[in-house]
């Protein structure tokens, strides 16, 4: 059922628009290469991503700077498979991942169709945990950042979903009021609960099947978000 109160449509960007898993999939591939480091790339991703998950959940909490983000989910991970790796050579890793990951430009399927389908309707806008300068030349370089009008992160803000200081910062650049804005997102905690909570609606991007709360709205497929707005 579609909220015709709606005007502004917030999207999470990472895992939501932005295909994160595959385009750092071929970050690694092509930063273990540079460094020569012969680890088997599946083996190493398959332990890795729900490693980087919850350092992003300390990082979500506070209990945990980017510094510390950055160089310990590569060393949890290294150390988990048993690959030898000097200290020096995963502060590079981590140094080069963020360098090369916003050159490549994967977006989910029908991210580009759904953009389109919303913009003359609706004013877009981006709520993000990511870090600035890595956000925006991922934006630029998958073509997405002329469909939004604000862009809002966590480093800007001060603070990071699910803190309701994100969302009221988000809405008051966008000049927009919670009654007429929707959440998007793939994280049910950062993005659904803390926009619920600030008064927005919100549609949970379940991709993964999650298991959720029955009454929230969620979609497996961004085509899907045409049933709702």
């Amino acid at each position: 059922m579609k909220n015709k109160a709606i005007q502004h449509v917030f999207f999470d960007l990472d895992h939501t628009l932005w295909d994160f898993d595959k385009n750092s999939a071929l970050t690694f591939d092509k930063i273990f290469k540079l460094h020569k480091v012969g680890v088997n790339l599946d083996s190493f991703l398959k332990v890795y991503e729900p490693v980087n998950l919850q350092y992003w959940k300390r990082y979500r909490n506070e209990e945990i700077d980017k510094i510390e983000l950055r160089y310990g989910r590569l060393r949890d991970t290294f150390d988990e498979i048993n690959f030898s790796v000097e200290d020096g050579l995963i502060h590079n890793l981590s140094t080069d991942y963020i360098e090369h990951l916003s050159s490549f430009s994967h977006l989910f399927e029908g991210t580009l169709d759904v953009l389109q389908y919303l913009q003359p309707k609706y004013q877009l806008h981006i709520i993000t945990n990511g870090f600035e300068e890595a956000q925006l030349k991922k934006m630029d370089s998958s073509a997405i950042t002329s469909f939004f009008k604000t862009i809002t992160n966590a480093e800007v803000a001060g603070v990071k979903k699910p803190n309701p200081i994100i969302f009221d910062y988000a809405l008051k650049i966008a000049k927009a009021e919670p009654n007429e804005s929707i959440m998007i997102g793939d994280n049910y905690e950062a993005d659904i609960l803390g926009a619920l909570n600030v008064g927005y609606d919100a549609i949970f991007f379940n991709y993964r099947n999650d298991e959720t709360e029955p009454h929230i709205k969620q979609i497996k497929h961004l085509s899907q978000l045409k049933q709702y707005l």
